[in-house]
């Protein structure tokens, strides 16, 4: 029982590990007689290559790092601590005997599963390697030694591309030689090989149905054309069809199928709703949202002409390198350009908050969420992994982390002066503007009032001290007893809301931007002291400033250690263009033009990650997943392709089109596994044989999200607002939570008001007002992410509140009102408005047996509702607000105005309609509902 308690403390931390320095540095000097010959013995070698970056990898995490956290006492910096074993004093290694030694029985999992976790479990090669070294001795040669070794095989091995330890990937040079000469199992390292060239399939169908012939499985039938209209129109405009537009399409069918499909995939991708559709595939990756998050969420006026762009960038199909290109540095590419200094605010997208935070530690902050997320979003390479130590899985130093931290080390975030462009939509400005400035004046003339009172009061107190007038600003740095008390002459109540009214007049000032010609972007100059309420260029910016980078020791900024330049990924086998020979990786070190070779670098064809990221994204916005189902992670860790061939194949295809997206989607959805059944004739083989759908034999039902669900409903209700582009709006949500405290530094956020005109709340759900700290209550639980993190792909799983949501939210309710009125403006008849309420649902006929079965639910409800009155919906013009003001602790209220109230133009509500139409609407709710509506197929 002691071996086995000591066993389980001892390895159970045998996990991704660093510090690998440390250990070589305690084993220099025990160095034995004979390690000093002139040439090193196998069994030293073998330690070398094998056995020491084993432990390197999976054990000095916890056996390794600093003395006094060693774990279970079992130190494997050296040899004799490694023997020993750790607090049972019970050795565990056992020279020549590893079937003795407890340090082999727990790695080989026969007694105990060491490490515990199925992932980092040993392979039955690494087992091999610590056998054979316990074997032969347990030779632990110096560093010294080890240097030499790893020097000689290295300069033997440089030419040998691949052998049986895997294939070498030339980088940088990671910050241990081990790392450096470490080679890598090649389907590990797939996606930083280039990009093939020669095919042995000509077609999608081709790489597909090769697989399934291997697995012994037969494709599902083609889709019902009914099927085919609704998938392909909400995949590429997030819209179903209209009753209209499917008539046609069936009709079109019949004369010539193919040319049905290819001229409705056609009409689909010149549609403005494509553009919104696919913009939010990316700005789910982009992390979009209307405000910065963290303790304040202050608006970040003008997000929305990012949105904007990105929308436009997907109508025109902008080639993709260009919409790369644009993002990181459209400010260097096209400077004068108010487009591309809009395109810039993708680096703007991170929730970012300078509140009680040091001006460098916020600073690295920035740059490390622009490096992570350039890095995931269009390479599909997390970055922060290899920002403390150089990657465990993956052939990325963290040298070459930091050459790319410091691509953006002058790069600074700003609120850029940017004229309005024609393009984009301005409806609203005049309202908008009127509305901040009432709210801004509300806010105003009360701390004014205040203000003047305690000014008052202080004018006395220096009249009384024979002392000279000095007002607030002047007085702050006074000794105590020659200035009057803060906030002299205002009682606890008055001082709370003074400092509460101060607070407002500065957020309805700053939201005034939201109107103006500014767009969120950057600019390069020296660093400054950041402040995130508000971020101005300098009216003169030293252009001859260079900053200084190095790599962070440990990732931490107080400890620069080795200098670097800047640089792109080494591993990438792609050199720089116009880069000295002696670094072929190297950037500009120019105060301008860094970001802007990077970018280049970046979606240059030749970039073996960069394309087929892209493509990835398209394939899974169509089938739900992607070939490599993790898009944000095509390193070691993330998944691996399940067509490999097939996603080089799409990729050559998408560069020799010039990396535009649309002609991708058209062959995408031209391919029979695209417009497949997603019903299979031997459905039980399929799951056993298949149960991911990895081979795509089938289409795969899909959800549809939470934008989907809405924009659908208020498609089918006849509410839906086309307007593209513009000023955010701002939907009716659950009223609790818009009304509720949301606290931001020394106050409360103003509470979200609905826009006041139907025609304004009812656009398309992507226009809606984005706050980081309050999401809207039906979106989230319908699977809208969360903008702090890049989103790669939408939960669908299926969860208790959404059914609760779906029949009883406001939301559904509202809309399911909207379209009874629709059904009864354009039909008499209850059976013809049942009909109507599917056809605009369903896309069909109801059956005779549900016409039937309908008519007498309605007829039911009808009796139910006359008996029974809803209640009014309340929108007050005005709430009281209760806070604690900070020094004293004593509580305090103020008034919120919320003007959009005041005039408010409310959606039909089931108190303002007839028991007949509640009793229609709930028919309607109920095919809102079903799985007809809220699916794919």
């Amino acid at each position: 029982m002691r071996r086995h308690n000591f066993i389980n403390l001892v390895l159970v931390g045998l996990c991704a590990a660093g510090a690998t320095n440390t250990l070589g540095t305690l084993c220099a000097d025990e160095a034995s007689a004979e390690q000093q010959r002139s040439e090193p013995s196998a069994a030293e070698r073998h330690f070398a290559l094998k056995v020491f970056p084993l432990l390197q990898e999976k054990c000095l995490a916890c056996h390794g790092g600093e003395a006094d956290d060693i774990q279970g006492e079992y130190d494997l910096r050296t040899r004799e601590s490694t023997l020993a074993g750790g607090e049972s004093e019970e050795a565990a290694v056992i020279p020549g005997q590893p079937e003795q030694s407890p340090l082999f029985r727990a790695v080989t999992w026969e007694e105990l599963e060491m490490p515990p976790k199925e992932n980092d479990r040993l392979s039955d090669a690494q087992i091999l390697a610590l056998k054979e070294w316990i074997e032969a001795g347990a030779v632990w040669p110096s560093e010294k030694v080890r240097e030499r070794i790893l020097d000689e095989a290295w300069q033997a091995e440089a030419g040998v591309a691949e052998n049986e330890d895997g294939i070498l990937i030339s980088t940088s040079g990671g910050l241990a030689k081990e790392w450096t000469y470490r080679r890598y199992k090649p389907e590990e390292v797939w996606a930083f090989l280039p990009v093939r060239s020669e095919f042995d399939q000509p077609s999608i169908d081709g790489f597909i149905n090769h697989k399934l012939k291997q697995a012994k499985l037969e494709p599902a039938p083609a889709a019902e054309p009914a099927q085919l209209v609704r998938r392909a129109t909400l995949d590429l405009t997030g819209l179903p069809p209209t009753p209209q537009q499917t008539k046609k399409f069936l009709q079109a069918w019949e004369v010539d199928a193919p040319q049905a499909w290819s001229q409705l995939i056609d009409r689909l991708l010149a549609s403005e709703a494509y553009g919104e559709r696919w913009g939010q595939h990316w700005l789910d990756v982009a992390r979009y949202a209307d405000t910065g998050g963290l303790s304040n969420d202050y608006e970040r006026s003008n997000a929305w002409r990012y949105r904007d762009y990105v929308i436009r960038s997907f109508n025109t199909d902008k080639p993709y390198d260009q919409f790369i290109v644009e993002q990181i540095a459209g400010d260097e590419l096209r400077p004068d350009d108010p487009e591309a200094i809009v395109a810039t605010g993708f680096l703007r997208m991170g929730p970012w908050d300078t509140a009680m935070i040091p001006d460098k530690e916020a600073r690295q902050i920035f740059l490390d969420d622009v490096v992570h997320s350039v890095g995931q979003t269009f390479l599909s390479m997390p970055m922060r992994c290899c920002k403390c130590h150089d990657h465990k899985f993956d052939p990325i130093p963290t040298r070459d982390y930091y050459r790319i931290y410091a691509t953006f080390a002058a790069t600074q975030p700003a609120e850029m002066p940017a004229p309005l462009l024609p393009q984009e939509n301005r409806n609203g400005f005049d309202e908008g503007t009127e509305l901040v400035n009432a709210l801004h004046k509300f806010a105003d003339d009360r701390r004014l009032e205040l203000y003047n009172k305690q000014e008052a009061a202080a004018k006395e107190w220096y009249a009384e001290h024979n002392l000279p007038y000095k007002n607030e600003a002047d007085r702050k740095n006074d000794p105590e007893d020659q200035k009057p008390m803060r906030m002299v002459g205002l009682d606890e109540m008055e001082q709370g809301r003074l400092k509460v009214r101060e607070q407002d007049e500065w957020i309805w000032n700053r939201r005034k931007e939201r109107y103006q010609p500014l767009a969120q972007s950057v600019y390069n100059g020296p660093d400054k002291n950041q402040n995130a309420r508000k971020l101005r260029m300098p009216e003169k910016v030293d252009k001859s400033w260079l900053p200084e980078s190095a790599i962070f020791t440990g990732g931490a900024y107080t400890s620069p250690g080795e200098a670097v330049t800047p640089g792109v990924l080494s591993s990438c086998n792609l050199p720089v263009a116009g880069a000295p020979t002696h670094d072929p990786y190297a950037l500009p070190s120019a105060q301008e033009g860094r970001r802007l070779a990077l970018a280049r670098w970046i979606a240059d064809a030749n970039n073996p990650l960069t394309a087929r990221s892209l493509v990835n994204r398209v394939w899974q916005g169509h089938f739900g997943r992607g070939i490599v189902r993790t898009p944000n992670n095509f390193g070691a860790k993330g998944d691996a392709p399940s067509h490999p061939e097939l996603l080089d194949f799409l990729t050559r295809q998408f560069l020799n089109g010039g990396m535009r997206l649309k002609s991708l989607h058209k062959q995408i959805m031209l391919s029979a596994a695209y417009q497949r059944s997603t019903a299979h004739p031997d459905l039980e083989r399929l799951n056993t044989v298949d149960p991911d759908n990895r081979l795509w034999a089938r289409f795969v039902p899909r959800r549809l999200t939470a934008e989907e669900i809405r924009d659908s409903l208020l498609l089918a209700s006849g509410e839906l607002n086309r307007e593209v582009g513009g000023l955010p709006i701002m939907p009716e949500i659950n009223m609790e939570v818009a009304l509720q405290p949301r606290m931001i530094q020394f106050s409360i956020a103003p509470a979200y008001q609905a826009s006041r005109t139907p025609a304004q709340r009812n656009r398309r759900s992507i226009y809606a007002y984005r706050v980081r700290g309050q999401a809207d209550p039906f979106m989230e639980v319908m699977n809208l992410p969360n903008p702090n993190d890049s989103c790669e792909f939408r939960d669908t799983a299926a969860v208790a509140p959404q059914a609760s949501t779906l029949f009883n939210s406001d939301l559904m309710t509202d809309r399911s009102i909207a379209l009874a009125l629709r059904v009864e403006g354009e039909f008499d008849t209850l059976p013809q408005q049942i009909g109507r309420a599917f056809q605009l649902t369903l896309g069909r006929q109801p059956s005779g047996s549900e016409r039937r079965r309908m008519k007498s639910y309605v007829e039911q409800m009808t009796e139910y509702h006359s008996q029974h009155e809803p209640t009014a919906t309340i929108y007050p013009p005005k709430i009281v607000r209760s806070l604690v003001e900070e020094f004293s602790g004593k509580s305090f209220v103020y008034d919120e105005w919320l003007p959009n109230f005041e005039n408010y133009v409310p959606d039909p509500k089931a108190d303002t309609v007839v028991p007949g139409t509640r009793a229609l609407a709930d028919l309607c709710l109920m095919l809102a509902n079903s799985n007809e509506f809220l699916y794919v197929y």
